[in-house]
């Protein structure tokens, strides 16, 4: 997890992720860095919109969140909160693939 903090700090101070200022801040964070792991996260997110990905996945969640009950049902609202549950999962998928 915290190779991805790296590379969201670097592009929130307006970096270009790239292995080394994602190992020089793993490094400065006293973290054990792991180049393959390095190399992984830098071709993952070699050409990704990392601000559109942020937008995307802070959207999911709020979409998910559960509307008000509608009257009469039980069923109704079991299967609601097995719809939410698939859609925060598959927005957790889709930050998961974008991070590799």
């Amino acid at each position: 997890m915290e190779y991805v903090y790296a590379a969201m700090l670097i592009h929130k101070a307006g970096g270009k992720v790239d292995e080394a200022k994602v190992k020089k801040v793993l490094e400065a964070a006293g973290a054990k860095v792991d180049e393959a792991r390095v190399r992984a996260l830098v071709a993952a997110l070699e050409g990704v919109n990392i601000d559109e990905a942020i937008k995307k996945a802070a959207v999911a969640p709020v979409a998910a969140a559960p509307a008000a009950a509608p009257a009469g049902g039980e069923k109704k609202e079991e299967k609601k909160k097995e719809d939410d549950k698939k859609s925060e999962e598959q927005a957790a998928a889709g930050l998961g693939a974008l991070f590799g």
